[in-house]
Formats: structure tokens, C-alpha cells, sequence
């Protein structure tokens, strides 16, 4: 057993000490021998084992290098596709939300104003869209030319934007689409006795559910839509447009309009779903339902006053400044008063409404290059009142 046991020792002293005498003798051939050229001569001159076990470490060593590289690529791809995966998710994700809140029916219990709260919603961050929105009608063959020029001012000089000249059947069909939801302003739409009502109630019922520009008709733009926010405002922090149609000059304005200073209607530019259309469209619903349950619908149908508290410029005027000295709306702490908005030279904002001078959107026909407010000349209004004539009834 002892002998076995010391020959096992030999051998592993035989193992250990003649690789050592090896690279002795390796050492002692590389710093004497002065005729080596390279590394690579010597290592051709190793013992083969001894050589095989370099190449094969180093061999080896690369692998292991490749593998790592293998293995970063292989993350940096999977990092890339799960980054295109979740902004794929988040693309999906907001189209089903939006879908969703097109499907969602306003709960049976909910108010007028909640209904229309819910259904159009009011997102300040985004861009006024780029629509135009006119309302046909007109007859004769010259009130059809100015018509068809005007039409190409406003499309030539917005390009890009989509333009539409809005039919009765078509303002019939766009209101149950958009509004079928909210019964309640369907019936007061079919309710009103006359065009000129109907026009003014689309306007603020279209607005309210797609944004844009609303423009009577009759009128003529001077400047691009895109330019009439000034360059030191943020269009991100409007969300309405508005110009002052009547600024009491004499003692007796009571006699036409119902308001000392009133907002004009027959140009206004919103963003969907602002809280002051939202309200006009509630005030004129309960108004007109409120007047066909009393019977008083075609009463006072020629009076301008009547026509202004009703669906015109006294109620849109009522609301917008109700809106702005509403702090929880508007967010706006000062108090506001017509002389806010009395004898403007330039446009205004408050909170997010900006309003502009009566000659914005009432410019002169002529005007001449030394015209100090010719850079604030936006509309050119004819301001025909075809709708004074005796209005259509319509039962």
C-alpha cells in the first residue's frame, strides 16, 4: 500500500517537474537566442501540446468576446422592439379610447349640460382644427357670383383647410349625427320656427362638435385664418375667437340692440367643445323648449332684439362674459365688464378668449396702404340681414 501510494507521488512530481524544466528551457532559448525574429518563430518552435494549448486559450478568448457582442446586440434589438411594441400599444390604446368615447351613450339620469359635457369634451392643448364653415342659402344671380368669389378667397387663401358650404339637409343631417345622443337639442333644432334661427343654433352646435371657423356668408377674408392670432400670443392658450359687433356710440342703443357692448357672431373660431359654445347650446336647447311648451315660439319672429336674446349676438354676449367672470371656468379673478372690450385698437385676450376690435371683422371695402389698422383687417363684412325678410316657418 506505501509503495503504491509513493509511486502515485513520483508520478505527480514527474508531471509537475517537467513542465517545469520546459519553460525553463524555453525561457532561457528566448533571452538568448538573439536570432528569433518574433514571437510567432518561438511559439512555432513550443512543443506542439504547448502551442495547441495557446492557440486553443486564445481561440477561446475570441469566442467568449463574439458571444458578449452576440448577446449586447441581441438586448439592444429586444430593448428596440419592445420600445416599438409599447409605442405601438399606446397608438392602439388611444384609438380604442377614442372609439370607446364615440360608442358611450350619456347616462339617462344626467343633465342637459352634463350630457353635453360628456360628449364634448373640451381639450385646451390642442390646435383649433382646420375647418371653415358657411352656411348657403343665398338666391339671385349677382348674390351668386359675390357668393362663388368669396368662396374662392376663402379657399385660396387658406389652403389645407377643409371648407364646407353647409346645405339645410345637410345642417339637419349633421345635427341628429353629432347630437344623437343628447335628444333634448335634436327637439329644440326642429322646434325653431325659422331659417335664421336654425342658422344661428348650427353654428354654435357644429362648433361645438368639430371646431373651426364659423363665417356668415356674406362675408370676404383679407387675411389667412392661420394669421389672425397674433406672433407674441400662444394659440395654445386660446381656445376662442371672437370680434365686438356693437359698442353704444349714443344714448339710445337700447332701441336696436339689447346690450351696451355686444360680441359678434358672424365670425367666431373655436377649439371643440369649449366651455362657452357648450353653454350657448344649453341656454338656446332650454330657452326654445321652455318656449314651445308655452305656445310662444312664432311670437316676435321679425324683431332683431327678440332674434339676439333668443340665438344671436345679446345671448352669445351674456355667456362669454358670464364665462370669463366665472373663476372655476375660466380661471380668470378679475371682474369683468363690457369696458373690457370698450374701443379696442388691438386684439384682447382674457383667460382663454381673445377678442378683436370691431374693424377686424368689419373692414372697410376700401382701404387705403397709410391705414393704421390695416394689418388688423381680418374679415370684410357685407352684412346684408337677408334673414330681416319674413322668415320661413317651418312646422
Amino acid at each position: 500500500m506505501a509503495k503504491s501510494r509513493e509511486g502515485v507521488t513520483l508520478k505527480r512530481l514527474l508531471l509537475f517537474i517537467i513542465p517545469s524544466i520546459a519553460c525553463l528551457v524555453l525561457l532561457f532559448r528566448f533571452f538568448n537566442n538573439s536570432k528569433a525574429a518574433d514571437l510567432q518563430k518561438l511559439l512555432q518552435n513550443l512543443p506542439k501540446e504547448i502551442s495547441q494549448s495557446i492557440n486553443l486559450a486564445a481561440s477561446h478568448q475570441k469566442s467568449d468576446a463574439d458571444l458578449i457582442q452576440s448577446f449586447e446586440n441581441l438586448a439592444n434589438e429586444l430593448k428596440k422592439k419592445q420600445e416599438d411594441q409599447a409605442r405601438e400599444f399606446e397608438r392602439h390604446r388611444q384609438e380604442l379610447e377614442k372609439k370607446l368615447q364615440e360608442l358611450k351613450l350619456s347616462p339617462e339620469h344626467a343633465t342637459l349640460r352634463e350630457k353635453l359635457a360628456y360628449n364634448f369634451r373640451y381639450d385646451e392643448r390642442k390646435r383649433f382644427p382646420a375647418y371653415i364653415w358657411q352656411i348657403g342659402g343665398v338666391s339671385g344671380t349677382e348674390e351668386l357670383k359675390n357668393l362663388e368669389e368669396q368662396e374662392r378667397n376663402w379657399r385660396d387663401k387658406n389652403p389645407g383647410f377643409v371648407h364646407e358650404i353647409v346645405t339645410d339637409e345637410m345642417m339637419n343631417a349633421l345635427v341628429r349625427h353629432y347630437f344623437s345622443s343628447v335628444p333634448d337639442v335634436i327637439n329644440a333644432y326642429n322646434a325653431l320656427p325659422s331659417k335664421v334661427l336654425k342658422v344661428d343654433f348650427f353654428k354654435y352646435l357644429i362648433l361645438l362638435a368639430r371646431g373651426g371657423v364659423y363665417a356668415d356668408i356674406d362675408t370676404d377674408p383679407l387675411q389667412p385664418v392661420p394669421n389672425w392670432i397674433p406672433e407674441n400670443m400662444d394659440p395654445a392658450n386660446i381656445g376662442l375667437i371672437v370680434g365686438v359687433e356693437h359698442e353704444a356710440e349714443s344714448p339710445d342703443w337700447r332701441s336696436r340692440y339689447v346690450r351696451r357692448l355686444q360680441l359678434g357672431t358672424w365670425i367666431i373660431q373655436a377649439k371643440p367643445g369649449h366651455p362657452v359654445i357648450r353653454e350657448v347650446v344649453a341656454n338656446i336647447t332650454e330657452t326654445t323648449l321652455q318656449r314651445k311648451n308655452e305656445g310662444t315660439l312664432n311670437i316676435n319672429l321679425r324683431s332683431d332684439k327678440n332674434i339676439m336674446t333668443w340665438t344671436g349676438s345679446g345671448v352669445w354676449t351674456d355667456v362669454i362674459f358670464s364665462y370669463l367672470n366665472d373663476y372655476l371656468r375660466s380661471g380668470n379673478t378679475d371682474r369683468i365688464t363690457w369696458g373690457w372690450f370698450n374701443q379696442l385698437k388691438e386684439p384682447r385676450q382674457i383667460a382663454d378668449i381673445l377678442a378683436f376690435p370691431p374693424f377686424s371683422f368689419n373692414a372697410p371695402k376700401t382701404i387705403n396702404n397709410d391705414d393704421v389698422n390695416k394689418p388688423l383687417y381680418l374679415i370684410h363684412h357685407q352684412a346684408k340681414k337677408s334673414w330681416k325678410t319674413v322668415p320661413k316657418l317651418e312646422n
